[in-house]
């Protein structure tokens, strides 16, 4: 379950300088489930065909699993979320507008989260299916 006392406005202020905000990417909900952001589909995140680049919604996919499995860690100055394996199907393609991305927990663990990561168009049809698994540190 997420750690729904965070603000969108934190996790936003948290985005900037950063990939994040880099791209664009903006978190839109933080519910006890899921966690909720999206990305522009632009210039920024383009590939040289003018399509989404399947690199930006592995970048997507991973900040929200990450972010999420920090709202769950019990002590967030003591532990740590790092993101050791990811995937990502790539099912359709997006030219313009934005893409949402919807993160929800397949397993809560101690040390291991497993994350399933949902990128939808404006339509909201699929055109990425991801999964990340993360490894809960103590910080040093």
């Amino acid at each position: 379950m997420l750690n729904t006392n965070i603000s969108l406005a934190q996790l936003n202020a948290m985005s900037q300088h950063n990939m994040l905000g880099h791209l664009g990417i903006e978190f839109l909900e933080v519910h006890p489930d899921y966690l909720l952001a999206r990305m522009p589909v632009d210039h920024r995140t383009h590939q040289p065909m003018g399509l989404l680049h399947g690199g930006a919604s592995v970048v997507l996919a991973e900040s929200l699993g990450s972010v999420a499995s920090m709202l769950c860690v019990a002590d967030p100055q003591k532990q740590a979320a790092v993101g050791v394996e990811i995937n990502a199907n790539h099912l359709k393609s997006v030219k313009s507008g934005y893409v949402y991305g919807k993160c929800k927990a397949l397993k809560i663990g101690r040390s291991i989260h497993v994350w399933n990561i949902e990128i939808s168009n404006e339509a909201q049809e699929l055109i990425c299916v991801s999964r990340l698994t993360t490894m809960i540190i103590d910080r040093k």
